[in-house]
């Protein structure tokens, strides 16, 4: 039974999850518990679990991404420039997602070959990437015509799939990811570096090139992430998403991932990403003020790491 909550680790936030779900349904009434409170927050989760799924990545691999609200700002800034430019929303969304992914390569490649702390490496890029946002956005929000991207994360409407693509498409990428870093030779290999970087050497683990593939896949999410919140904006925003990286750690965090590496699970930062966002609504429907619940928010934060520790400790 022990070994079983070890490997399932994302079951303790999840029982938190419906404990915290109810507590708000009985203290806000009916309002909190509807069916279409509950699609919104499944709508204004996508865009931080969709970055937290290439935070899983890199945490589980003993790094740290702080750059993702501003890699997510770049990508809607992009979007929306190729849009301005005549480009159609698919291409738009590709150039996005391509920027985004170029940007973890490149952190990945600092990281690897001039053997940088990821945290130094990512407090650069979250400067670095917010500044390019301004510069090619000219310091001021892009208006343009979505073209059908804002039905990513439209309401459905009474539609027969209950939510926006935009979740479905969240949804699919946590179960490839989580099947990806549990059943195949990459996702051991990402684990063994979290757990043991000198031992995966020694082991044969091509440690420089894992470290480098997660980073550009974690960018390549984050890029997604960027064209889910250009659905949700409608304008590429350089000063959008401010602060976003701290939900995203603290989703993964929660979810039962150690910020020492060797261990978390996707499964784990879905809740923890829902976990924070019904949080939030929570508050909002038990008419709390909002800098009560930036104390909060910031408390959760807190929370996670201190939860880490712990874990760690009993060890």
């Amino acid at each position: 039974m022990k070994h079983f909550f070890a490997r399932h680790a994302w079951l303790g936030p999840l029982a938190a999850l419906a404990g915290v779900y109810v507590a708000f349904a009985i203290a806000a009434g009916g309002t909190f518990a509807r069916a279409a409170t509950f699609v919104t927050m499944t709508r204004q989760t996508t865009v931080v679990a969709i970055a937290a799924i290439g935070a899983t990545l890199v945490i589980v691999q003993g790094g740290i991404d702080l750059s993702v609200g501003s890699s997510v700002a770049l990508a809607t800034v992009v979007v929306a420039k190729v849009l301005q430019a005549g480009g159609g929303p698919v291409e738009a969304a590709v150039a996005g997602i391509a920027t985004s992914t170029a940007s973890g390569l490149v952190v990945g490649a600092f990281v690897t070959r001039l053997a940088i702390a990821p945290f130094i490496v990512t407090l650069g890029a979250m400067s670095v990437l917010r500044g390019v946002a301004k510069g090619v956005a000219n310091e001021q929000k892009i208006d343009v015509d979505p073209h059908g991207l804002d039905a990513l994360l439209a309401p459905s409407h009474g539609s027969w799939s209950l939510v926006p693509p935009g979740v479905w498409i969240a949804l699919g990428l946590a179960l490839l990811a989580g099947a990806t870093l549990r059943y195949t030779r990459f996702g051991r290999h990402v684990f063994a570096i979290g757990s043991n970087e000198r031992t995966a050497r020694l082991a044969g683990v091509r440690v420089d090139s894992t470290k480098l593939a997660v980073y550009a896949l974690a960018g390549a999410l984050t890029g997604i992430a960027g064209v889910m919140e250009f659905s949700t904006l409608t304008v590429g925003d350089p000063t959008d998403s401010v602060g976003l990286e701290l939900d995203v750690i603290a989703s993964v965090v929660i979810g039962g991932a150690s910020l020492s590496g060797g261990e978390g699970s996707v499964a784990g930062a879905m809740v923890g990403a829902f976990l924070m966002t019904v949080i939030r609504t929570g508050c909002t429907h038990v008419d709390l003020p909002p800098w009560v619940q930036e104390i909060v928010a910031g408390g959760i934060i807190v929370g996670a790491v201190a939860l880490d520790r712990l874990r760690r400790a009993r060890r």
